[in-house]
C-alpha cells in the first residue's frame, strides 16, 4: 500500500532540496533503522520508512516559519514552546499530511511525537522514536550498539525509551536548556514500567 500521494523518488527529491546535507543522510537513515525495527517488532515495514523518511520534514525550516504554521494551523500545548528543537516534530506531521498526503494515523502520529514523546506511545510511536535517535548515519556509534543491545532484552522497547529519556534530559541539563514537564512525566511512568513486558 502506498501511503503517500508523491512517490518516493520525489519526496527524496524534495527532502535534498529542503533539509541540510546531514539531515537529509539523517532521515534516510531513520527511514532504514524504523524498517528494520518495524520487521524485529512485527509491524508495518513500510509504513514504518515512510515515517521514517519524512519525520524531520520540517526540521530545517526557520524558527519563525516553525512558529507561523503552529499559529495558524496547530494546536500544541505551550510546554512545547519552551525548547525550539521540539517545534519541528507537530509541523513535520503537518507538513506530511499537507504536503505529501498522508492520511494514516499511526504515521502521522509517529512524526507528531517522535521528539517529546508522549505516555503510553504505541510499538509503532516507539520505534519511530527510537529510530530517530540510532540510525547508523548520523548517530553516535557506541550510543547506538548500547541502545540495540538493550532492544533485545525483556521488555527492550520501554528500557530503550528510558535510557533515551535520560540521556535527553541530562543533556538538557548541561546545557541550561528548559525541560518539558511531558518530559519528566514520561521519565517517570517510564520508570513505573521499567519492569512491565512490552505488549
Amino acid at each position: 500500500m502506498v501511503y503517500t500521494k508523491i512517490n518516493e523518488k520525489d519526496i527524496l527529491i524534495w527532502l535534498k532540496e529542503n533539509l541540510s546535507d546531514e539531515r537529509y543522510l539523517h532521515s534516510l537513515g531513520t527511514a532504514i533503522c524504523a524498517k528494520d525495527l518495524a520487521k524485529k517488532y512485527g509491524l508495518n515495514e513500510e509504513k514504518a520508512y515512510t515515517a521514517g523518511l519524512l519525520h524531520d520534514c520540517a526540521k530545517c525550516f526557520t524558527n519563525e516559519k516553525l512558529k507561523e504554521i503552529i499559529d495558524k494551523n496547530l494546536d500544541i500545548e505551550q510546554c512545547e514552546m519552551l525548547n525550539y528543537k521540539t517545534l519541528h516534530a507537530p509541523v513535520s506531521a503537518y507538513i506530511a499530511e499537507k504536503d505529501f498526503g498522508v492520511t494514516d494515523s499511526e504515521i502521522l502520529s509517529s512524526i507528531r511525537w517522535h521528539t517529546l514523546g508522549k505516555i503510553d506511545m504505541s510499538d509503532f510511536e516507539k520505534i519511530i522514536f527510537l529510530a530517530d535517535k540510532i540510525e547508523p548515519n548520523t548517530r553516535d556509534e557506541k550510543y547506538r550498539n548500547e541502545v540495540l543491545q538493550i532492544l533485545e532484552q525483556s521488555n527492550g522497547l520501554n528500557l530503550a525509551l528510558l535510557k533515551c529519556y535520560k540521556e535527553t534530559i541530562k543533556s538538557l541539563a548541561k546545557r541550561e536548556l528548559k525541560i518539558c514537564y511531558t518530559t519528566i512525566n514520561i521519565y517517570n511512568h517510564l520508570l513505573d514500567t521499567k519492569f512491565v513486558s512490552d505488549t
